[in-house]
């Protein structure tokens, strides 16, 4: 029998930090309305009714030690905008993501990472063809 293989792990450590910024966000979502919180894969998911809108970190995280991931199915045009203005959030080919990332760098960021969180949340209120 060969020993177990040690893989690394794709995705990177979240920061103490953003532990403390991740139960904060979950804390403070899972008091909106048909918002439901489930543990994924490192992640606390967050659902609006069945519909996913975005993944805190617990143990791991997407990008950077310091980010979360949001999920805008199709943006509206002046959303889009916001988007390929903005340095974040990011997405590796934003003409067709659905998933984004948001880094926060301070306090001062999760007021901005409410607001797109929130608009993943109303979102996530709309039916999508499949």
């Amino acid at each position: 029998m060969k020993p177990a293989k040690h893989q690394p792990s794709s995705l990177p450590t979240i920061s103490d930090e953003m532990k403390v910024w991740s139960s904060a966000l979950v804390a403070e979502i899972s008091d909106w309305p048909q918002v439901t919180a489930r543990s994924f894969f490192g992640f606390t998911a967050l659902y609006r009714k069945d519909k996913i809108f975005a993944a805190l970190p617990r143990t791991r995280v997407w990008e950077t030690a310091n980010s979360l991931a949001f999920k805008l199915a199709s943006p509206a045009p002046a959303v889009r905008a916001r988007l390929e203005k903005a340095a974040r959030p990011w997405s590796s080919s934003p003409d067709k993501a659905r998933w984004f990332t948001f880094e926060l760098r301070s306090d001062a960021d999760l007021h901005d990472a409410l607001d797109w969180l929130g608009r993943a949340y109303a979102a996530a209120r709309y039916k999508t063809s499949r």
